[in-house]
């Protein structure tokens, strides 16, 4: 709480650049590279770091296999272009990984032609991913005996890449490298009213974890990275752009291990949608749909679930079909999509054919920048984007070097695991099927990690885990209070870590380790802060 609190102070009165309005991927990605290239920069968001959004994505690092079906060449190149940015800048976060899709009669093409398409997939991602091959209904069955292959042409295999661990934790990253750099940020809170004045915009914010207390700040640029609530900030900040929101809906079902392979298999549904089956550690996720909503507030309904569950059990050779019964969490989320002014309410478009393209848009004389879209692929392509943005409106940035993302550099690694290996950390903890804690500790942690391993020298019981059911250690706790700033129970539970997403939270909730954790992230609070996420305190 104390980093929230430093934040708040430098929030209030503070004149600074930008001001970044939107804590998800879009406005994390953006306040790394403004501040990494010497600009003032202040983000705030009116919940949690990439707690809307950004927290409901497939954890996907994607060029757009299946958006070529609509010609959108230009787009899957840029994606693809992207996505092997990432894969070389974060190579212990996001890894490379095979898609195996499966073709029945449900396939709008026949298994050649998908052939064709993986083929020139590959191509126009520059070769930077494994070779795709076409298989027999035989071969699918040889190398992946859960898939029920009675009714299938074959398939075909090709490789994107996902993240290894949780989407919003990837988002903090951003804003984490970005306050190293000097970036004020603070979750929950929430911009109020704006002002035109000389030089930029006089803003009023309110700390809503605090009180409502209201602070004010000046910055030289807004930029509205409010996600799907960009339009509703728009109207208030009030300057013209070309383009607007509309909302798909996506869910994703957690679900008990289908298979121990480490690929995403992939399905034609009955309407001729891909969705998948996605490898989450002990975990499979089962994704995603995609509905018209009009509001950007959902969740997983029982036809939703009943959907999913019945298209994968249709798909799978299981033993004991899937039921809600196995469901142990879902994930809800709108997909921002980019459509032009005067284009109508769009109910007779193909929802799925609407471009997944991001827009960012400058209005000179109120001095707002607009992203539109965007999503975790493309998100350093955006923050490019904004940075000339930017400097469009007059604010001088410094050259860009390329240090504002990626991993440290491959020495640093090469250090932090030699001094782990002679303090035998892996010989800590054990568990089956759960990676070594230097592997895990170096790709969340980074140059922070040494810190760990300090801690760790001077109190062996900073090594142990501290709840039975969840993959995390005492030093790791500490840790996030300091610099992480968690300010409620859920933004540990669910995005610094995926536990509630992989742990029932039935488990979760009468772990002997959960008062432990709730007292190291909030000392004196800590029964507040159980009462406000569980309505009760753990028996």
């Amino acid at each position: 709480m104390a980093l929230r609190d430093t934040a708040r102070e430098h929030l209030d009165g503070g004149s600074f650049d930008v001001l970044i309005v939107g804590g998800g991927i879009n406005g994390a990605v953006s306040a790394a590279v403004l501040a990494g290239r010497g600009a003032s920069v202040a983000l705030i968001d009116r919940g949690d770091f990439g707690g809307f959004t950004s927290q409901e994505s497939s954890n996907l690092v994607w060029g757009g296999f299946k958006y070529l079906e609509n010609y959108e060449f230009l787009l899957v190149r840029k994606l693809c272009v992207s996505r092997n940015r990432l894969m070389k800048a974060y190579p212990d976060n996001i890894k490379p990984i095979g898609f195996l899709a499966t073709l029945d009669q449900t396939s709008p093409f026949p298994r050649w032609l998908a052939a064709l398409g993986a083929l020139a997939y590959w191509a126009i991602g520059s070769f930077k991913t494994h070779r795709p091959r076409m298989l027999s209904a035989s071969k699918i069955e040889s190398v992946e005996p859960i898939i029920d292959t009675s009714r299938a042409q074959g398939g075909i295999e090709y490789y994107d890449a996902y993240l290894t661990d949780n989407d919003s934790r990837f988002v903090f990253s951003f804003v984490r490298s970005a306050m190293d750099v000097g970036a004020t940020a603070a979750n929950y809170v929430e911009l109020v009213a704006a002002k035109r004045v000389e030089h930029g915009w006089r803003a009023t914010l309110r700390d809503v974890d605090g009180g409502g207390t209201d602070i004010t700040c000046h910055s030289r640029v807004i930029i509205n990275a409010a996600g799907p609530f960009v339009d509703d900030l728009n109207q208030d900040l009030g300057p013209r752009t070309d383009h607007r929101i509309v909302y798909s809906k996506g869910i994703h079902l957690v679900v008990p291990q289908l298979t121990d392979h480490e690929r995403v298999l992939a399905f034609f549904d009955d309407t001729r949608r891909l969705f998948y089956v996605i490898p989450m550690g002990l975990r499979s996720v089962i994704g995603t749909t995609d509905t018209r909503v009009d509001s950007p507030y959902t969740e997983v309904t029982d036809d939703d679930r009943d959907f999913l569950l019945g298209q994968i059990n249709s798909r799978l050779d299981l033993e004991t079909p899937l039921t809600a019964a196995d469901v142990i969490a879902g994930r809800a989320g709108v997909r921002p999509l980019v459509v032009k002014r005067g284009a109508g309410d769009q109910s007779e478009a193909d929802w799925t054919k609407l471009s997944r393209k991001h827009e960012v848009e400058v209005d000179s004389s109120r001095r707002v920048i607009t992203i539109f879209g965007g999503k975790l692929t493309d998100c350093l392509n955006v923050g490019e984007e904004v940075a000339e943005a930017v400097e469009q409106l007059g604010v001088p940035l410094e050259e860009d070097t390329g240090s504002w993302y990626g991993e440290p550099a491959r020495a640093t690694r090469t250090e932090f695991y030699r001094q782990a290996r002679l303090m035998r950390l892996d010989d800590l903890r054990r568990k089956p099927g759960v990676e070594p804690l230097t592997d895990r500790l170096w790709r969340r942690y980074g140059r922070r990690a040494f810190q760990m391993l300090d801690a760790i020298r001077q109190d062996p019981a900073m090594g142990e885990d501290i709840m039975k059911s969840a993959d995390y250690l005492r030093v790791e706790l500490h840790l996030a209070a300091g610099t992480e700033m968690v300010t409620k129970l859920e933004d540990f539970l669910r995005r610094r870590s995926k536990i509630t997403q992989v742990i029932p939270e039935s488990e979760v909730r009468n772990s002997p380790g959960l008062r432990e954790v709730a007292e190291i992230l909030f000392g004196d609070d800590a029964d507040d802060k159980l009462n406000d996420y569980f309505g009760q305190l753990p028996v």
